[in-house]
């Protein structure tokens, strides 16, 4: 398995967690004020399987889903049979495929680590209509805030010492998205929201989370990764459900206007 390659991983999306309602409205009613419309449309680039879009749905919003990896994308298509406001589509971040000046609202859910970054914003920019946003969001796990997911922390790194996450959003700085988001100078006025959120699961749906884990999965190596699983499924032996944290952290920045 490679970095950032989900094809093997697709079928254990359906388990993660959304993100934080809290922080997509906070987000979604500054975009529809500044636009000065009461109805936009979105594009959630980098969809996955469709857990931001699964979101947006709940918002009451339409418009496209973008994802390159093909079973991925299937399963997200599978899993939204009956959802007709978000039409999906084969692309990347830097090529989304979409039309100039579409979408008053482009978002990646914990997946713009993935990207060349000034090549997406620039693309970004050309999809966004004049004065429109950019939003990435991550949704870790608030692992401190628990006693279980800072000893589930330690199993990872007394197995994989040197693991360096990719990113789970955990460690982002606003420095480091200034950098990335406004370097083009296409865009401005960054703003950060973040909110906590829990969810209570069962011990398959967690393990399975962990079981879509690419970064983890490919520094430990196949049989690494199954001494993690199975340290894991040991410490939560006995549980019937598992209460995880989360925090959403967002970073949003608008488009600079278009002659």
């Amino acid at each position: 398995m490679k970095h950032g390659d989900f094809t093997e991983l697709a079928k254990y999306y359906v388990d993660r967690p959304g993100y934080s309602l809290d922080v997509l409205k906070v987000i979604k009613n500054n975009v529809m004020q500044e636009s000065g419309k009461r109805k936009i449309t979105v594009a959630d680039v980098g969809a996955g399987t469709g857990k931001l879009t699964e979101n947006l749905v709940l918002l009451g919003l339409n418009g496209y889903a973008v994802e390159p990896n093909d079973a991925m994308r299937m399963e997200g298509i599978r899993l939204s049979v009956d959802c007709e406001s978000f039409k999906w589509l084969k692309g990347t971040a830097e090529m989304t495929g979409l039309p100039d000046q579409c979408v008053e609202w482009v978002l990646m859910g914990s997946s713009f680590h993935w990207t060349d970054a000034s090549e997406a914003m620039k693309e970004f920019y050309r999809i966004l209509k004049p004065g429109g946003f950019f939003t990435a969001i991550w949704n870790p796990r608030n692992i401190k805030t628990s006693k279980l997911h800072m000893n589930i922390e330690e199993i990872i790194y007394n197995e994989v010492p040197d693991m360096k996450r990719v990113s789970s959003g955990l460690t982002v700085t606003t420095e480091e998205m200034i950098e990335k988001m406004c370097g083009t100078g296409m865009f401005e006025n960054i703003v950060y929201v973040e909110a906590p959120h829990s969810e209570v699961m069962s011990k398959e749906r967690y393990l399975n989370i962990w079981r879509s884990v690419n970064d983890i999965r490919v520094q430990a190596g196949e049989e690494g990764f199954q001494k993690i699983m199975k340290k894991i499924e040991d410490r939560i032996k006995g549980m019937e459900e598992i209460k995880v944290p989360y925090c959403s952290r967002s970073w949003t920045v608008q488009a600079k206007g278009k002659i």
